[in-house]
């Protein structure tokens, strides 16, 4: 069946001489691998190479089959034309980081029109915007909503999280219950919108510490999760 959907590149593998694997996120069908033949052989493709970049927004053609692996496009399209997240220093560090943590978590192959509208929206909102030291914790933190462990905020009152059962407690229960500074941003940053971001004030030691929490409130939830590779990165750059 021929389709035509909108994707978001989540990770691209060299393959071959010429060749590369995109995984990405699809608006029809949730994970797809695509075989892009020929994108590394010649000046005259050198523009479409361009065209994955983690986290391009593109409307890709190919034909759909269930249980296939892989998929070789019959047209590649830009969607989006970023203006800074590819070429600002630390927003492509962020970028670069936020795509590792979504090839990792995003695997099943079926849609998801909400996480989908999700990535889509925020990364437009990412683009244009000029306060973005934060992006990543409220992108990471909103992103379990989709992914079905949202923090229970029915008991915020209390200064102890449980981050394997994903609720407030009056007391530690558990070996993996934080509270102080952690706690207090984690409430901050709940119910807050992108638009609000900036003015949450963290410096670099909370913002490390905070990701640090996250992450590993991600590893107790999503089984197969690890720690990104492009972690240090992150941190050297925001340091």
């Amino acid at each position: 069946m021929l389709c035509t959907t909108n994707v978001i590149v989540l990770s691209k593998l060299k393959y071959k001489d010429n060749d590369l694997i995109v995984k990405s996120y699809t608006e029809a069908y949730g994970v797809v691998s695509f075989l892009v033949k020929g994108v590394l052989k010649s000046k005259k493709a050198s523009t479409k190479i361009a065209y994955f970049q983690p986290l391009s927004q593109l409307q890709i053609v190919f034909n759909y089959t269930k249980k296939k692996t892989l998929y070789i496009p019959k047209d590649v399209k830009i969607n989006t034309i970023y203006s800074s997240l590819h070429t600002h220093l630390l927003k492509s560090t962020i970028v670069m980081f936020l795509s590792e943590v979504l090839s990792l978590i995003l695997q099943e192959e079926e849609q998801n029109a909400a996480l989908y509208n999700y990535l889509k929206t925020v990364l437009l909102w990412f683009d244009e915007d000029t306060a973005y030291s934060n992006f990543h914790l409220l992108f990471l933190l909103d992103l379990t909503k989709y992914l079905g462990f949202y923090p229970d905020t029915t008991k915020t009152a209390f200064n102890h999280f449980n981050l394997e059962q994903g609720h407030f407690e009056i007391k530690p229960t558990g070996k993996y219950t934080v509270s102080g500074e952690e706690v207090i941003l984690l409430k901050n940053l709940l119910g807050t919108t992108f638009d609000e971001l900036s003015t949450i004030k963290i410096n670099a030691a909370k913002r490390q510490s905070f990701l640090n929490m996250i992450l590993l409130y991600f590893k107790l939830h999503l089984g197969n999760f690890k720690t990104p590779n492009s972690l240090q990165v992150l941190n050297q750059v925001f340091n």
